[in-house]
């Protein structure tokens, strides 16, 4: 049974320099596009009880507390669910958050990505580091008490030092969840046709990595999957369905889901979304190899990686035995390693998983 959704808001006031997700800088259609957005999920949802409701972007807090309260209303939920929103710094003040709160919304995402004002400026985020440490205050203050931020190493400029500089800071101010992503320039993004100067290579996103990890531990987080630390054990467990290779719900324009076996892609084009939001732009019913190797992938990014002998229930194998020659060479190589129900990547096979990933690929 499905207990988790996402929900895409595709509306931005201006578009990052290091971004090629689906946004629009533009909220002309917002009205159309909520329209849209509710026949969606009265079609698709099935009335299953959630665990837990992601509000990504884009930028869900362009929307106004009545739109969030139109969305969260056609879901019903679980006792305890987490229900999670993204903002960013600039766009909330207290009153805005409170009644977020009292909606019903009990984990916020910020996306933060430094605090050096002058790399903020480089990447053209809209917000200053003030706005961020603000809004955590705001945050606090109205009765949150699950706080995440992003951050993003390898940005132009950037030096190991200011990376860590910007994570003690973020611990400072006493955060349940931190994420950490490696700059990635892909097409569609501005930097991709104008190259910034000053890009940190791959060794030095590789140290700054592993100096976020030691920082990060070192000040009582848990690091509970490669780019995710968090205290009290609030975890993310929207994104642990994800890694366990759960089912879930995608709503909205260039959303993804899967249920029933079946991986799921919406249009990601807003006309063709707004056309029909019923259809879907890709369907795929995966194989019990492509399941197997999902499994495969997504574990290892948990830090407490596999657990054998739940994969050889799940997929009717002999994982240790089917692997053999992978699982040797790696934990050979010190890439991977045994725990005691299972395996998972050394801090030195995440920095290379891309390739010990593929090996387990038929």
């Amino acid at each position: 049974m499905v207990t988790s959704a996402y929900i895409h808001i595709p509306f931005c006031k201006s578009k990052c320099h290091y971004c090629s997700f689906v946004s629009f800088c533009s909220t002309d259609k917002k009205n159309d596009y909520l329209n849209a957005l509710e026949q969606e999920i009265e079609y698709f949802y099935e009335g299953e009880f959630l665990k837990t409701l992601y509000i990504g972007g884009g930028t869900p807090s362009l929307l106004s507390v009545e739109d969030i309260s139109r969305i969260i209303s056609k879901f019903s939920f679980c006792d305890n669910a987490e229900v999670t929103m993204e903002l960013n710094p600039e766009d909330v003040n207290s009153d805005y958050l409170k009644s977020l709160y009292e909606l019903g919304i009990n984990r916020l995402s910020f996306g933060c990505q430094t605090f050096n004002d002058d790399i903020l400026k480089l990447i053209n985020r809209r917000h200053n580091s003030s706005q961020v440490i603000k809004v955590i205050e705001y945050a606090k203050s109205v009765g949150f008490k699950n706080l995440s931020l992003d951050f993003i190493y390898g940005l132009p400029n950037q030096t190991c030092e200011m990376f860590v500089s910007d994570l003690n800071r973020a611990v400072d101010l006493e955060l349940e969840h931190i994420s950490l992503y490696g700059l990635k320039i892909e097409e569609g993004c501005y930097f991709y046709n104008h190259l910034p100067v000053n890009l940190p290579d791959d060794d030095m996103q590789a140290d700054m990595y592993l100096k976020a990890v030691e920082t990060l531990l070192n000040r009582g987080y848990v690091q509970y999957e490669v780019s995710n630390f968090a205290k009290n054990g609030l975890y993310s467990r929207h994104n642990l369905n994800y890694w366990d290779n759960g089912e879930y719900y995608g709503f909205g324009v260039a959303a993804h889901g899967y249920k029933n076996g079946i991986r799921y892609e919406n249009f990601d084009n807003l006309k063709d979304y707004l056309k029909n939001p019923k259809d879907k732009k890709l369907s795929h019913t995966l194989s019990g190899s492509e399941k197997l190797e999902e499994e495969i992938f997504l574990g290892l990014r948990k830090l407490a990686g596999i657990e054998v002998l739940s994969v050889n229930k799940k997929y009717n194998i002999d994982f240790e035995n089917k692997y053999k020659k992978v699982l040797d060479k790696y934990i050979n190589l010190k890439l991977i390693e045994k725990t005691n129900c299972g395996y998972k990547l050394t801090l030195q096979g995440i920095l290379v998983s891309n390739v010990v990933l593929a090996d387990f690929i038929e």
